[in-house]
């Protein structure tokens, strides 16, 4: 190579120091796949380093060029707009390197294999006689104000079902759209099935994971004539890291092409007409650097950051979800407790 190429991976960031962890591995996992370049990661918030420290790291290790790729499945609103503008601002005070942004994990069939060996791994351990065609699948996406992220998890649902021969399968999401764990669950119990395996299309552990879990119990404990089986989160399946890996190449191979045909910033998406043209700017930069464990200074502005009360991450430039007040999403959560 001409000159020193780095790669950075930037992931959002959680108050559970598990997922930070778990997020670190990816670095790890992507050292071995591409070991003639110089690996590090940074997070949006709530954890150490921030994107701007994992740069700097790299700009002073002597890299020129620079591999961003955003820790993301799914393209919503933290790898359209909030970790561009992270990026961008750093590149016009930078001007010694040159940063490169790469696409999201996003519909890829490594992705799919991956997330169906999950899914086949649960099945396998919980055992028993209850063939593929009585099960049904419930597959979690976290849940965007962004409906091209929201159809995604759509898809991914019916390639798994598909590809895995079950019998039935429904797609909910842990915050923001509808219809959230609970209320999707509950509408599941009431299609015949003996057995409901929940899948969280999540690649790490977390407050949403947890709660997601936590959901399912209620609802399993309220049902207990139907099985309920637990799958695992992605993690850092092998075929998850080779797909990092992936993104990170196809940004100098000319093969990086984001999906901005369905962007709401960009086209009148039905229901999102007036979000189109919004200010690409992040929202994140009076929180970075808050870590999971709360060691650094304390965040305190009068609101909560824990991402899944279906308030669409507002702070004022962001518009709000126009569906939030739907019966089978945030709302259904007003009159509910945390249960985990």
């Amino acid at each position: 190579m001409a000159e020193k190429t780095g790669v950075i991976v930037c992931g959002h960031g959680s108050r559970d120091e598990s997922a930070v962890h778990e997020f670190q591995s990816v670095a790890e996992g992507l050292r071995s796949r591409l070991p003639d370049y110089d690996i590090d990661y940074g997070f949006l918030e709530f954890a150490t380093p921030i994107i701007r420290t994992g740069l700097d790291a790299l700009r002073a290790r002597g890299n020129k060029r620079i591999l961003a790729v955003p820790g993301m499945l799914f393209a919503a609103g933290h790898a359209k707009n909030d970790i561009p503008s992270v990026l961008n601002t750093y590149q016009a005070q930078n001007d010694s390197v040159e940063i490169l942004y790469g696409r999201e994990l996003g519909i890829d069939p490594k992705m799919i294999n991956a997330a169906g060996s999950r899914i086949v791994e649960a099945l396998d351990s919980a055992g028993g006689s209850v063939p593929r065609e009585e099960t049904l699948l419930v597959v979690v996406g976290r849940g965007a104000s962004d409906p091209d992220a929201n159809s995604n998890v759509s898809k991914i649902t019916r390639m798994l079902w598909e590809g895995l021969g079950l019998g039935w399968a429904e797609t909910v999401y842990s915050g923001v759209t509808f219809p959230l764990v609970e209320p999707g669950l509950e509408h599941a119990t009431r299609l015949g099935f003996k057995r409901i395996v929940v899948f969280p299309y999540f690649l790490f552990t977390g407050v949403l994971v947890k709660r997601i879990y936590g959901y399912m119990d209620k609802v399993a404990a309220r049902h207990p004539d139907i099985e309920f089986v637990k799958a695992g989160y992605l993690n850092d399946h092998p075929l998850v890291l080779d797909t990092f890996a992936e993104r990170a190449l196809e940004i100098l191979s000319g093969g990086n092409t984001m999906n901005c045909q369905l962007c709401k910033y960009r086209e009148q998406v039905l229901g999102f007409e007036d979000q189109v043209g919004l200010v690409q700017e992040s929202h994140h930069h009076h929180v970075e650097g808050i870590n999971a464990g709360g060691t650094d200074q304390p965040h305190d502005h009068g609101h909560s950051h824990d991402h899944d009360h279906g308030h669409d991450h507002s702070h004022g430039h962001h518009h709000p979800y126009p569906h939030a007040d739907h019966p089978m999403g945030p709302r259904s959560m007003e009159k509910d407790t945390d249960p985990v």
